[in-house]
């Protein structure tokens, strides 16, 4: 798939079509990747990610992966999940938001420097949409950092994601990022040795060429 295809519509069919608000009803207080591989998250966010900038945690949960060092002007967190947001002491404000069945981010145009989205790309059933959003909301110059590793709640899961083998959800994904607009996409091996893998999936938004 190239930047030019669109993607088919069974790719993001799901085992349990109920409204997503159903299941993230009650907290998941628990870490989705191993302790080891949030480290190495954290370690990345802490290279890349510049102090007094603003930053979206798109899915967010009750922990953001943020390293506690950096100081950031801004972090917004948006999830499904009000008391999980409420408890996650590293985001400034946040907001309950089904990106399901509103794909579009509830932000202006142009308000934050980078966009997060940590192990959850896989239950996006327009990941294009969103992603075509986040660009939106970037920053000229602004950057995506999606990461990934391989669990996933089966029955919430997007289809595709659930068979193909994790090297194509590295082309996947990376492939959704270029239809939707992003240029530099690349892809990162951050795994750690004896734990869950990261995978880092990372664009940036350029200025338009002038022709």
């Amino acid at each position: 798939m190239n930047k030019t295809n669109v993607p088919p519509a069974h790719w993001f069919q799901r085992i349990d079509e109920d409204p997503d608000e159903g299941f993230y009803a009650s907290p998941r207080f628990v870490e989705h990747i191993d302790k080891a591989t949030i480290e190495k998250l954290r370690e990345y966010y802490a290279e890349i990610i510049d102090e007094k900038t603003n930053v979206l945690d798109l899915m967010s949960s009750w922990i953001s992966h943020l390293p506690s060092e950096i100081k950031l002007t801004r972090s917004s967190g948006l999830g499904m999940n009000e008391q999980e947001l409420r408890a996650n002491n590293q985001l400034s404000d946040w907001c309950v938001h089904n990106l399901n069945t509103k794909p579009q981010l509830p932000y202006p145009a142009d308000t934050f420097d980078y966009v997060l989205c940590a192990v959850s790309i896989q239950y996006l059933t327009a990941p294009i949409e969103v992603l075509k959003s986040a660009l939106e909301v970037l920053r000229k110059r602004g950057r995506i950092v999606i990461a990934m590793s391989h669990r996933l709640f089966p029955t919430k899961a997007v289809s595709i994601f659930q068979h193909i083998a994790p090297q194509d959800r590295i082309k996947l994904v990376s492939s959704y990022l270029e239809i939707a607009g992003f240029d530099e996409v690349t892809a990162l091996d951050r795994s750690p040795t004896n734990a869950d893998p990261l995978w880092i999936i990372t664009g940036q938004k350029l200025p338009k060429k002038l022709y």
